[in-house]
């Protein structure tokens, strides 16, 4: 039996294929302290008493969707989420990626590519919570790093995660453009291995949940050819 140091990060792994979930299990007990769980239930379960840092979770389970579940994980935690999916369609990878997924991983898979992707994934935990904690308030937008709550028009937006992180970064920077690489460099890590479409995915999913019209954008600006920037009201503010 192999000793896992206590420091070594800890990854819940959920598929209801048992052949699926015990290789995972057995390749990844080498370096990770590991559970698993065949349905959703068990999972949010294990999900409270583990504390994870990173959940492998398939797409499809027996009670519940992995869209579901991942943000419902979420919303509990900032935890990193890797989906296993058998599904190769194109609507299908930007629901997966909507649903806050940190990367996606599609059946049949080798062992060796999901410990490259898990260890990319890790080394992004750094960039989880926001070194800045200044409150920032742009007119009728408010966004608060330290309990990362975001308020607009005084009603809070349910936001993933990686959504909130990407508007954190913008706002942070009112006025300059970045492009897709740079975005993804600082909000994902340079070791980011996914679809480099994530970023148009979640930027979309932002301007839904923020904008009054997507196609004539408030906040955030379409930089043509380019990429993205946050672009304040003239009255916008910025507060400690």
């Amino acid at each position: 039996m192999v000793m896992v140091p206590a420091t070594n990060p800890k990854i819940l792994v959920v598929d209801d294929d048992y052949g699926v979930r015990n290789l995972i299990y057995r390749f990844l007990s080498r370096k990770y302290h590991i559970e698993s769980a065949a349905d959703g239930k068990t999972a949010l379960s294990l999900f409270e008493q583990f504390n994870p840092e990173l959940v492998i979770l398939d797409w499809n389970l027996p009670d519940t969707t992995g869209y579901n579940l991942c943000q419902e994980m979420q919303r509990r935690t900032n935890v990193l989420v890797m989906i296993l999916t058998s599904r190769t369609d194109e609507a299908d990878k930007i629901k997966i990626l909507a649903a806050g997924a940190d990367d996606f991983i599609t059946k049949p898979f080798s062992l060796a590519e999901v410990e490259l992707r898990i260890q990319a994934l890790l080394r992004r935990v750094r960039t989880i919570n926001p070194s800045t904690t200044q409150r920032l308030v742009f007119h009728q937008l408010a966004i608060n790093p330290d309990g990362r709550e975001v308020t607009l028009n005084d009603k809070p937006l349910s936001l993933t995660a990686l959504e909130f992180n990407i508007l954190h970064f913008l706002a942070s920077h009112p006025g300059q453009a970045w492009s897709r690489p740079q975005l993804i460099q600082k909000i994902w890590g340079c070791d980011y291995v996914g679809d480099g479409r994530v970023v148009d995915v979640h930027i979309g999913q932002l301007r839904k949940k923020m904008e009054v019209d997507t196609n004539v954008p408030e906040y955030i600006k379409t930089v043509r050819g380019y990429g993205y920037k946050f672009e304040p009201p003239e009255n916008g503010t910025v507060l400690k």
